[in-house]
């Protein structure tokens, strides 16, 4: 049995998220797609129970697919779960050129994970979690772009016409 890991803040997750967990599921055996509980570079917008709770929704139906928090490095979490391989999805060329400063980062401290890299499909290699945030901010509609959970999410937090941020809805 071969393991794979899909690691990510998923802050939210995507459509794009999706499409690469769905993609991986279909060439290992399994996939565990690793939850970042705390992301280095950024400050989360949803609480991990709710990035979690968005990706059971997203991807539970995929039976080879399992859902885990982590907190350590990528490769210890792949090590944890004996996983072969990190699977990351690629949209654009600064995708790449970050991802191959972390594959060799990676291989420095565990030679035995390869990273295996997946290109978005063409109908979500637009879509970011960043620039879905930033719609989603000012009221504008990311049906289709994400699960409608988390659509239903941000409706909640920024109703239309009123841009901000869920702590400062006025700003």
């Amino acid at each position: 049995m071969i393991t794979a890991i899909c690691p990510g803040s998923y802050d939210p997750v995507t459509n794009g998220h999706v499409d690469v967990i769905t993609r991986a599921a279909g060439i290992f055996d399994r996939v565990v797609v690793g939850v970042v509980g705390s992301p280095v570079h950024k400050q989360p917008m949803f609480t991990i129970d709710e990035r979690v709770a968005f990706l059971r929704y997203a991807v539970g139906k995929l039976d080879n697919v399992e859902i885990d928090v982590f907190r350590e490095l990528v490769v210890e979490f792949a090590h944890k779960w004996q996983a072969k391989a990190i699977v990351k999805g690629l949209r654009v060329i600064s995708d790449f050129e970050w991802e191959f400063q972390m594959n060799q980062l990676n291989r420095h401290l565990a030679p035995d994970v390869e990273t295996v890299y997946v290109m978005a499909s063409t109908s979500v290699s637009f879509v970011s979690s960043s620039g879905v945030k930033e719609i989603a901010t000012f009221g504008g509609d990311i049906s289709g772009l994400v699960p409608d959970p988390v659509a239903k999410r941000f409706k909640e937090l920024f109703p239309a016409g009123r841009p901000g941020t869920p702590e400062n809805p006025g700003d």
